[in-house]
């Protein structure tokens, strides 16, 4: 039901858990993707593993707190594949840290990847993006509830979701601007908090498991696909119930 065939995704961030779920869905979909992150290397031996021809897909080493690195982005990808159908900002800085404690250079760090990232990304492919196209910036279940010892990703991520619903304003009709929130998702990045408080959080959440990367893959995809092509200016959660529970 979902053809991305002929279809361009840029997708930030792309060397991550989600975001390699995220590329190998749209890849096997009949995309092509343009994949950044600021792991080079790493980026650029995924992309090749979905694509050793490089034809359908290529990776870039992208910092996502730059503007410059987001201009330079989107002239490569003119150059490889002329314009872009859909954006996906996955690219994201998560750790603990109490605010009494916090330094100004954490709490900037974590804005400028979180939060500075999506706005410099998503205004430099404004001008690539086709009629019909759709953004997805990949949010968290923290930017609605707040996060204990997280409150830069937590502030950072409300951002994204008040930016979003704003670029979707901005954008109609020509291009839908959607957010993800995910929960608490099989990635390296939640191991940490698994190993601290993993019981209490599968008894809280109401499908008592973590998600899985291709489930939160699926709702981006179902985002950027016609299926939701008068959805705009929303935000999917992917966290099995717990964003309900008190």
């Amino acid at each position: 039901m979902i053809d991305f065939s002929g279809r361009v995704l840029l997708l930030t961030g792309a060397n991550g858990g989600i975001s390699r779920a995220i590329a190998t869905m749209f890849f096997n979909q009949g995309a092509h993707c343009f994949l950044t992150d600021i792991d080079e290397q790493g980026v650029t031996d995924f992309a090749q593993s979905l694509d050793p021809s490089g034809t359908r897909c290529v990776g870039m080493k992208q910092d996502v707190t730059l503007s410059h690195d987001a201009d330079l982005v989107m002239e490569a990808v003119k150059s490889k594949f002329g314009h872009l159908d859909y954006l996906v900002t996955s690219a994201g800085f998560y750790r603990d840290q109490m605010i009494h404690s916090m330094t100004d250079t954490q709490w900037q760090d974590s804005l400028g990847i979180n939060l500075n990232g999506v706005f410099y990304t998503c205004r430099a492919a404004i001008p690539l993006l086709a009629d019909g196209g759709a953004i997805v910036n990949i949010s968290s279940m923290s930017g609605h509830r707040g996060s204990f010892m997280h409150s830069d990703y937590a502030a950072s991520k409300g951002g994204v979701l008040a930016f979003t619903r704003t670029l979707a304003l901005e954008l109609a009709p020509r291009i839908r601007v959607n957010a993800i929130s995910p929960g608490l998702i099989d990635t390296p990045m939640v191991q940490p908090l698994m190993d601290k408080q993993g019981p209490k959080l599968m008894e809280a959440t109401p499908l008592k498991r973590l998600g899985s990367p291709r489930e939160v893959a699926g709702a981006v995809a179902y985002l950027c696909s016609d299926l939701a092509s008068f959805v705009t200016a929303e935000t999917i959660h992917v966290n099995g119930g717990l964003y309900v529970v008190s």
